[in-house]
Formats: structure tokens, sequence, C-alpha cells
């Protein structure tokens, strides 16, 4: 019982902690915890850091980089239900000891959603589990094309680069909706790296033909 009660008030805790995801539903974040660790880095060193950002409404993304994107990050994210009891509480019984929390093989959109917009890159198992939550409640509390549309447009594409729009109109002078296939995954291939090189590695463009590949095996909704 008193093991019981231990978990329970450990949980609560990390509840209290949560961010108000409802907002989310009709309103565009103003910033996000990655966007103000990259100022704070800046900060640091005594250089004023640049933040170029559009916002756009999912309408107005290619859906070449839509299809090029789920290829290369998370291929059952519109497939997948987001909320799984059984793994918050594999998590709780680890009683602390490392585990992947969401899909075993890597970290799903969602997931990176959730570390961009609120997440520390600490490993306390407070912050941990509050990742996790945070995870099932913008799948709770938001739609798949919702969750995505944020993603797009706040995910890291280089120095100070933030979203789909700021990166077509900063590597290939287009809006965001004008991106072709060959584009879209490049632009998707450099997402792990958060880095386009003017002159694209041997590497990045590897990546770039297999997303090409993948992405005519994926279906969105």
């Amino acid at each position: 019982m008193t093991i019981l009660v231990g978990i329970a008030c450990y949980v609560a805790q990390v509840f209290f902690t949560l961010p108000d995801i409802s907002a989310l539903r009709a309103t565009n974040p103003a910033s996000t915890a990655l966007m103000d660790m990259r100022a704070a880095e800046a900060e640091q060193k005594g250089i004023i850091k640049r933040r170029i950002q559009f916002w756009v409404p999912y309408e107005q993304i290619s859906p070449h980089l839509k299809y090029a994107v789920i290829a290369a990050q998370d291929a059952t994210f519109f497939s997948r239900e987001g909320s799984d009891l059984s793994k918050l509480l594999n998590y709780v019984e680890m009683n602390g000891k490392e585990k992947e929390l969401t899909n075993q093989g890597g970290i799903t959109l969602t997931q990176q959603l959730a570390k961009n917009l609120y997440s520390s890159s600490s490993e306390n198992q407070f912050f941990k589990l509050r990742e996790f939550l945070i995870v099932q409640q913008l799948e709770t509390e938001l739609s798949k094309h919702r969750i995505f549309e944020i993603y797009l447009n706040v995910i890291e594409w280089g120095d100070g680069i933030w979203g789909a729009e700021a990166a077509a109109r900063m590597y290939f002078r287009i809006p965001a909706s004008k991106l072709n296939r060959e584009q879209a995954a490049l632009l998707a291939a450099a997402i792990a790296s958060s880095r386009l090189p003017a002159n694209p590695s041997k590497r990045l463009l590897r990546r770039q033909q297999f997303i090409l590949e993948r992405m005519d095996n994926v279906e969105l909704p």
C-alpha cells in the first residue's frame, strides 16, 4: 500500500506541472522550449540569435513535404493511437531504469513536438515521465493534423530557421506550398541534423534518395 501511495503522489506531482495543451487547439505557440534554449545559449556567448519563422496553416504546406516528413520521421503517425496506459504503468514500475517509452525503434513525431515545445534535455525521471504525459495529452487534446501542423511550423531547420515556410524561403527561395518532391525530401533528410548545408553532403543526398523511395508508400488522411 505504501508503494502505491508513493507512486500516486509521484504521478500527481508530475501531473500538476503539465502545460495547458488545450490552448493549442486554436492558438499557435509564440515560442518553444527549444527556441528559448537556443536563444539562451547564444546569449551566454554574447551573440544575438536570429529567429526566422513564418507561421503558415497546414493547407499552405506542400503535400510533398508532408509525405517526406512522415516517411522520414514517423511512418505510423496517422495510424497509431497515442495513448497507451500500459506504457505508463511499465514506466512507473521501472523505478528509475532507462527505457524508451514511445516506440522502441526511435522517437515519434509527437514526442519530437513535445520535446520542442516543453521539455528539457534532462534525464531526470521526473522530466521523462512529464514528457511522456505531455505526449499523451497532445494526442488526446489535438487532432493528428493539428499536431502535424504545429510540428511543421516549429521544427528547427538550421541556425535560427524555424518551420517549413522559413526553410523553404531560406534554402529554395520559394514558399513552403511550392516545394517539389526532391526539395521536400532534402528538407526531411536534414531534420536529424538540424542543418541543411548549401552544398548537401553525399550522406544527406543518400538519405534524400531513401526518403524519396519511401514517400510512395506513405498515405495521408
